[in-house]
């Protein structure tokens, strides 16, 4: 069973500062955490390992102090860590974001199963997971609050509704998107701590990923953000 995780580390605070020339914000000096979203899929991913044995690799496109996301989740249990970073990155909307992570993952390959969080407590727009699966061209359940069964060629899980659930059988490699309801995400053990710490994590520029300029960053992102401001505190 091979499980790729895809994460995103996003600022601690709520107290962002946005790039005025971009509309973008500006990341550099804001410490930054593991999308609490996340950090169920990485849990997941490895209870998966645990039950059925195989392997979890952790993706993530964002700059070079993403690295320690990776080694947090290398402490929780998962095998491997890849970090997709290059400037030419910057500025991709969730399109642009979805197809250099699906790119990344077609050179992964194999793979049975794609995690990530429902979505991102920056953006909150829970499109990059259903973006990565229709590029790859794999089924998709999103809101997955339970797995129930996996086999070889085909996985069941429980689906979050507003008023309970459904049950949605699909076959693999597909994509689910989690919810906080489906686990309880581990403490590091010392064990797992060390071993991050030594790990050896690849970093995949535009260059190894073979990925056209226009199709990636500002310049490959069709949508644009016409203004972003604070509004003003209520009184």
């Amino acid at each position: 069973m091979n499980v790729i995780v895809c994460i995103k580390q996003v600022p601690e605070t709520t107290e962002v500062r946005i790039n005025p020339e971009t509309n973008t914000l500006i990341r550099d000096g804001v410490k930054s955490i593991i999308n609490p979203f996340d950090m169920y899929a990485i849990e997941e991913g490895v209870r998966l390992k645990e039950r059925f044995g195989g392997k979890v690799t952790i993706l993530t496109m964002g700059p070079p102090q993403a690295e320690n996301a990776l080694r947090e989740a290398i402490a929780m249990g998962a095998d491997e860590g890849i970090l997709v970073c290059d400037r030419a990155f910057a500025g991709s909307d969730t399109w642009a974001t979805s197809y250099t992570l699906s790119k990344a993952i077609e050179k992964i390959k194999p793979f049975d199963i794609i995690l990530c969080g429902k979505q991102a407590s920056d953006g909150d727009t829970a499109q990059v997971g259903p973006g990565i699966s229709t590029q790859l061209d794999i089924p998709q359940i999103t809101y997955v609050k339970k797995v129930e069964e996996v086999t070889e060629k085909s996985i069941r899980v429980e689906r979050m509704l507003e008023e309970g659930f459904e049950i949605i059988e699909s076959p693999l490699p597909c994509l689910l998107t989690v919810v906080k309801e489906i686990n309880e995400p581990r403490i590091p053990s010392l064990k797992g701590l060390m071993r991050s710490k030594s790990a050896k994590i690849p970093l995949w520029t535009q260059k190894e990923l073979n990925l056209e300029a226009q199709n990636i960053g500002l310049c490959g992102s069709p949508t644009q953000v016409v203004k972003i401001f604070t509004p003003p505190q209520r009184q």
